[in-house]
């Protein structure tokens, strides 16, 4: 098979990456190992965006009337599967990609069933929610608790009765504990530097809508207002339970919105520190003590997706293609990454950004 391009992902940066293509005459095909929007599929039960859906549309079609303005999980799905039938686009389900290399001045994309797929031009579109970080930490093999990552969990049902320990404080994790500090859950997160907490809305507004317009401004106004938030946020509900790190809100996402700070306030969730070791019946912490836990919970986050290029690309050190003009390769001709710009505007903000980029890369590079 010989298209113009392949798109490997039908989540939301490859489904918006395929309308582009559709709409400026380029064919190609969208490769998925699952179902369209497989990853937000399996994300929990509760899950609800922190980003509003007017930032969290994809090109060229809103979210439906009626939509809340934080789309839960199952509006984005429903809206995903919309979006790909609205706009015919070409996605192959049930099709695992296994490696993406160059070959005759293009790429061939080998699929786990031995068929193998030549085109012009490659879009890695597989995100980072399919790659879970687990981090390494001593012990595992002897504990005899459960251990998952978060991507694993669905709802508080299974822990009830039982002693879980959350690892990480960004949203995942925050969530996760307060839901399962709410249920009656004895629940402890593991918090290791802390964290910058913004709320979720400033008069009604999304903060990712206030993020938005204050990109233009100067860093030292940006962090100003930053600055001016907080302080707010903090006379009005006091300064969170945990200590701030040392970088700014706007170097890397906070942890948006007040559901843990209230759940540890109410007393619904405790507090740790940095797990060092597992034990057999649980975690030792930096501090030399030891504490029993039925389930540990790793919301250590994710890494990109990238183990189908076999290492043909640089990195940056989160993991990240390393590339020119947002979406393009800075090592490979024909290759480009959406998906991969993650900031305080949103993820899917930023693939409302950069799959036109990418499209017009490939209509150059192709015709």
């Amino acid at each position: 098979m010989h298209v113009d391009a392949i798109v490997i992902g039908a989540g939301p940066a490859g489904l918006a990456t395929s309308r582009e293509l559709a709409r400026r005459r380029i064919a190609h095909v969208v490769l998925e190992r699952g179902r369209v929007a497989e990853n937000w599929r399996n994300c929990y039960d509760s899950l609800r965006l922190h980003t509003g859906k007017h930032l969290s549309k994809l090109p060229g079609r809103p979210f439906p009337r009626g939509t809340p303005l934080f789309p839960s999980r199952d509006d984005l799905v429903r809206y995903l599967e919309d979006y790909a039938q609205a706009f015919g686009l070409p996605v192959r389900e049930g099709v695992a990609v296994e490696s993406a290399a160059p070959h005759n001045g293009g790429w061939r994309v080998r699929l786990s069933g031995g068929e193998a797929i030549e085109a012009k031009a490659v879009v890695v579109a597989t995100g980072i929610m399919s790659n879970p970080h687990i981090p390494d930490i001593p012990g595992r093999e002897a504990c005899t608790g459960r251990v998952i990552h978060s991507i694993e969990y669905r709802n508080p049902e299974p822990y009830r009765g039982r002693r879980v320990l959350v690892v990480g404080v960004g949203n995942s994790g925050a969530e996760i504990a307060s839901e399962l500090g709410r249920a009656g859950v004895d629940v402890t997160i593991a918090i290791r530097s802390g964290a910058n907490v913004v709320p979720l809305t400033i008069a009604g507004v999304p903060v990712q809508y206030l993020s938005w317009l204050i990109r233009p401004l100067p860093r030292s106004v940006r962090e100003l207002i930053a600055a001016t938030v907080r302080r707010v946020s903090d006379k009005r509900r006091g300064p969170p339970p945990f200590p701030r790190p040392g970088h700014s809100p706007l170097d890397a996402i906070p942890l948006i919105g007040f559901r843990l700070v209230d759940a540890i306030r109410a007393g619904q969730v405790a507090m740790r520190g940095t797990p060092v070791a597992f034990t057999p019946t649980g975690v030792r912490f930096d501090d030399g003590t030891e504490q029993p836990f039925d389930d540990v919970i790793l919301a250590t986050g994710f890494r990109p997706a990238l183990g189908i290029l076999e290492g043909r690309v640089r990195t940056d050190a989160r993991g990240f293609a390393l590339r020119v003009d947002r979406v393009r390769s800075a090592d490979l001709p024909g290759l480009c990454f959406v998906g991969h710009n993650y900031d305080t505007v949103g993820g899917l903000r930023n693939i409302y950004r950069d799959a036109p980029l990418a499209a017009d890369a490939i209509a150059r590079a192709v015709r």
